[in-house]
């Protein structure tokens, strides 16, 4: 096949799978692996190829992050369930909340947005919100937009949200979260700067019916601590998310000082790989359990995780597949050809295509993913699209992470189940929604490519 007709087929197979998941709600993993398939076979990949190549693209994302992934949401589960997150939020209210509530709702969205999905994250610090408007007349959509915003950075830019770990897998550096992480705090502070300031400015301009009725939403934050009964002491509520950072820095700074091979050091460098990192992770949180007299649900809510995060972990998959038949098809290679077209987009080349994915389907994990699998592991030289857009490097491929997840939030509207937590639980009205949550996510989006380009620029 000629190369401008596998642009062609490239083109109308991603249409075909975003008209498959937003018109005919077929789950993406479905949508994914079909659409793969369709593609190897109009390419022209051998039949006889196809089977293993599939297996082989398949596997490999669950060797490389699947386990990270699963101890990533479990932690972040059970950090909801012992009421970890709210204590965590308790923290920041009690040192910033009374004199800058937005601020408060910024930094406790971006804290536990980190382990927690952001729509239950959102759903578990609404009472809060609410509690901190009820004592001190606060504009509650201003908080309910700082709220969502900081809990959206963390979701796309910060490991181990299941997005960004699946980019990492997918681009080649799943080795070294500890930097993806590092990244992303670096980007997600001028976005959630532009997020404080846009939370200021729109808050009151809104105006909401705070008469209108919902039981979840009425809840108080004095009912919902009692649902918990006592929360759990800062240190345990914080250990089962810093205590994996701690660890996978301080392997990553005894690889830098040369020291692996050390009796000590290789030990530390063991306890540093994400994998063994996030499941001393989750063993600080069965302590927590423990802690709070809940670990009698341990195996429920193990189970309810799985579930949760399995979709997430096939789609993620079906992604690898995609991926492996983009190489084999030989679209790098035409892309190579043009590079000169190409290379010109550089780091912005990821985050137009995860937008438009964003903006067209609704979900951001699937954006990420797909957008991932289309770029390719830095590692593959010649073989992905990382090699033409000059991102052939460990540092390229973490900021590609962070370029898909400014991408990825760039717009939520009407498809974004999100859209609808935060819009239904603030009270707003959907024309209110995309005045707050879909420009907020826009700004989000452009403010963090921007940062993501800055980065590059000194760092590349």
């Amino acid at each position: 096949m000629s190369p401008t007709l596998l642009i062609i087929c490239f083109i109308l197979a991603i249409i075909a799978m975003i008209f498959m998941i937003s018109k005919l709600k077929v789950h993406p993993f479905l949508a994914l692996m079909s659409v793969s398939l369709l593609l190897a076979l109009v390419s022209g990949i051998p039949v006889s190829k196809i089977p293993s190549m599939t297996g082989d693209g398949f596997s490999a994302i669950f060797k490389s992050i699947g386990i990270v992934i699963i101890f990533g949401a479990l932690i972040g589960s059970i950090l909801e369930k012992t009421g970890a997150a709210l204590k965590l939020a308790d923290i920041v209210v009690g040192l910033v909340g009374k004199k800058f509530p937005e601020l408060a709702m910024l930094i406790m969205g971006w804290i536990v947005g980190i382990p927690v999905f952001c729509d239950s994250g959102f759903v578990v610090l609404n009472p809060i919100r609410n509690a901190l408007k009820n004592k001190i007349a606060a504009n509650p959509v201003g908080m309910s937009v700082a709220l969502s915003g900081g809990l959206y950075a963390a979701h796309v830019f910060i490991p181990p949200t299941p997005g960004p770990i699946a980019a990492a897998g997918h681009l080649g550096v799943a080795s070294n979260l500890f930097l993806v992480i590092v990244m992303g705090a670096i980007v997600s502070v001028p976005v959630l700067i532009a997020v404080y300031f846009f939370a200021k400015y729109i808050g009151p301009k809104v105006d909401i019916d705070t008469t209108a009725d919902n039981s979840i939403i009425q809840k108080s934050y004095n009912d919902l601590i009692k649902e918990y009964g006592v929360l759990p002491s800062g240190f345990l509520s914080l250990a089962p998310i810093f205590v994996p950072i701690f660890l996978m820095g301080l392997a990553s700074a005894i690889n830098m000082a040369n020291l692996q091979d050390s009796s000590y050091g290789s030990i530390f460098v063991f306890l540093g790989n994400p994998i063994i990192a996030l499941a001393v992770g989750v063993i600080f949180a069965i302590i927590l359990l423990v802690e709070t007299g809940k670990i009698k649900i341990f195996s429920s809510i193990t189970e309810e995780t799985l579930k949760v995060v399995g979709p997430i972990l096939f789609i993620t998959a079906a992604g690898g597949v995609l991926g492996k038949v983009i190489t084999e098809a030989g679209f790098v290679g035409f892309i190579k050809e043009n590079a000169e077209v190409i290379k010109t987009a550089g780091i912005f080349f990821p985050f137009i295509i995860a937008a438009v994915l964003k903006t067209a389907q609704g979900s951001s994990t699937v954006a990420i993913i797909t957008t991932a699998s289309i770029m390719g592991a830095y590692t593959a030289g010649d073989g992905s699209l990382m090699h033409t857009l000059g991102l052939d490097s460990q540092m390229g491929a973490v900021l590609a992470v962070m370029a898909i997840g400014a991408g990825a939030m760039t717009v939520s509207h009407a498809n974004d189940s999100y859209f609808w937590v935060v819009t239904n639980f603030s009270k707003m009205t959907p024309q209110q929604g995309y005045k707050t949550q879909s420009m907020l996510t826009f700004i989000m989006g452009i403010v963090g490519i921007l940062s993501v380009y800055v980065c590059a620029v000194v760092l590349l």
